[in-house]
């Protein structure tokens, strides 16, 4: 392959992380360097840890055949309620609340997968049912009010940071006084990171498996460990790791894992990209539309978990467009409109690239209606991409 066609294929292949890095040097740019600044980084995991969780469901379901799930803020913001009323009202058990809540989201899934994919309504009429009946519900159980105050055992699971191995953290030149726990996890993520991308670039040499571009295998290798170290120095600059990014990172690599390992996770692209095709191959279409329902509504329960933490009370108006942007996350990542192509990690980079949008106007002092408007436009732009790329293939 030639200079050009090397460089054709890194561009292609490395489009999202490339265009971040762009973002995120245009804002520091624009806002003098406060886009960086490490409270202003831990704040905007703070800030997007539901749509991440959301986006990773949402997947699932576009997967599928493009289709989507209209009801999941309605959904956070019932199991908020129910676990506002849990944990503040009737006092239960912490765990008792979280497996309840988490129970709750598993139920709906239930209800809107077995409409979905055993029934066959389409998925839009379903979800759009829900999303107006779990918001009514919302209203009822909490009567119209706010319940706030929840207690310091749930907080500690969902809106803290993990405690530094050095208290009071240490000093290392040039970053000033880190969190020295944060710092070192970096190190290590980065570390592992490296080795089992080589290793498995190594099996797939021995089995004869067409590889990535050398280049652009190096390149991607250096950006990501780059990325990570950053943003792992920049949390060890502020209060360290908070407990958003352990769900979040949990979620990732296990629904990640799903997808790209097992026999289920093909099967949602084997689905997504011919039906009929599967359906005659063996796979049961039905329970990977009723899996990838209850799959978003599960994950659902683990958004309320982090919104009511973080807001540290149940509301009423929770969950507000927070389908829209799960969607737009999946688009911008590199979904396709019309399913059957998508992974986890570049969902993640798309929820992110959204992140640091919103955030970036937002210390700009851009109007909330202009923000509206680009952001409109970032997803529109994503899936035109999606759809010219088809026709050119």
């Amino acid at each position: 392959m030639n200079k050009r066609g090397v460089l054709s294929e890194i561009l292609k292949s490395y489009t999202m992380i490339g265009v971040l890095v762009i973002v995120v040097w245009f804002f520091t740019w624009r806002t003098g360097g406060n886009m960086l600044l490490p409270q202003n980084v831990s704040n905007l995991i703070a800030q997007n840890a539901y749509v991440f969780i959301l986006a990773v469901g949402m997947l699932l379901c576009i997967l599928t055949g493009g289709n989507i799930d209209l009801s999941v803020g309605s959904v956070v913001a019932f199991i908020g309620a129910i676990g506002g009323v849990l944990l503040v009202q009737r006092q239960v058990p912490v765990p008792l609340a979280i497996l309840a809540m988490l129970g709750v989201g598993i139920l709906v899934g239930v209800w809107q997968g077995f409409w979905i994919a055993y029934v066959r309504i389409p998925p839009f009429i379903v979800t759009l049912a829900g999303m107006l009946v779990f918001r009514g519900l919302t209203n009822v159980v909490l009567g119209g009010m706010s319940i706030s105050g929840m207690p310091s055992g749930f907080n500690v699971l969902f809106n803290s940071f993990v405690p530094d191995i050095v208290y009071g953290g240490v000093e290392i030149a040039p970053f000033g006084n880190i969190n020295l726990t944060s710092f070192l996890v970096g190190i290590v993520v980065v570390v592992l990171y490296v080795i089992v991308s080589l290793r498995g670039r190594v099996i797939r040499s021995k089995k004869g498996y067409q590889l990535d571009n050398a280049i652009g295998y190096w390149v991607k290798l250096v950006m990501i460990s780059a990325v990570v170290m950053a943003f792992a120095i920049r949390l060890s600059q502020h209060r360290g790791i908070p407990a958003y990014l352990i769900w979040v990172a949990a979620i990732v690599m296990i629904y990640w894992y799903i997808t790209s390992k097992t026999t289920i996770g093909r099967h949602f692209y084997a689905v997504g990209g011919n039906e009929k095709a599967a359906e005659l191959s063996g796979i049961k279409t039905n329970r990977v539309y009723f899996i990838a329902y209850v799959n978003v509504s599960f994950l659902a329960g683990v958004a309320a978990l982090v919104t009511i933490a973080r807001l540290d009370s149940a509301i009423p108006t929770a969950g507000m467009q927070f389908e829209l942007d799960a969607i737009a996350s999946c688009f911008i990542g590199g979904a396709s409109a019309y399913g059957g192509i998508g992974t986890v990690p570049r969902v993640i980079l798309g929820a992110l690239l959204m992140g640091v949008i919103n955030m970036g106007m937002f210390i700009m002092g851009v109007d909330s209606n202009w923000q509206r408007v680009v952001s409109g436009m970032v997803l529109l732009l994503a899936v035109i991409f999606d759809v010219l790329s088809k026709k050119k293939g």
